[in-house]
């Protein structure tokens, strides 16, 4: 949602792309004592907290591409497989012969596309 204008919405400031964002005086607050407390700390204590940053966004860029938000070698492998062997890419994804293992197989031999089109669904889900 665009204002144009932030006469009626208190706490509001217009950016330069005519958006309007909203600060609350308890976070600048906040930020203000932040950095008076950050900017009281020794050159040590400073150094000390970066590392411990720098830690903490490294440990979330790997949970974010544990998590799956990035397509992993093995997905793409498995998606390939999945349109050239449709019941070998399930088996595989699913560690075993299994039930959805079966289903593949079943679809794969009636008709090539909805086995097809079922193994891109468990493998990518």
């Amino acid at each position: 949602m665009v204002f144009t204008s932030n006469a009626a919405i208190p706490g509001a400031s217009k950016n330069n792309d005519t958006t309007v964002s909203y600060t609350s005086k308890v976070d600048e607050k906040m930020v203000k004592d932040a950095m008076q407390a950050f900017s009281s700390l020794s050159k040590a204590e400073k150094k000390a907290r970066f590392g411990e940053v720098k830690s903490l966004v490294k440990n979330y860029r790997q949970q974010q591409n544990e998590d799956g938000t990035e397509v992993s070698t093995n997905t793409l492998l498995y998606a390939i497989l999945a349109i050239l062997l449709p019941p070998l890419a399930v088996g595989l994804h699913e560690g075993g012969i299994n039930n959805r293992f079966w289903i593949s197989v079943l679809l794969s031999l009636l008709f090539w596309l909805p086995g097809i089109i079922y193994a891109l669904i468990v493998v990518l889900t």
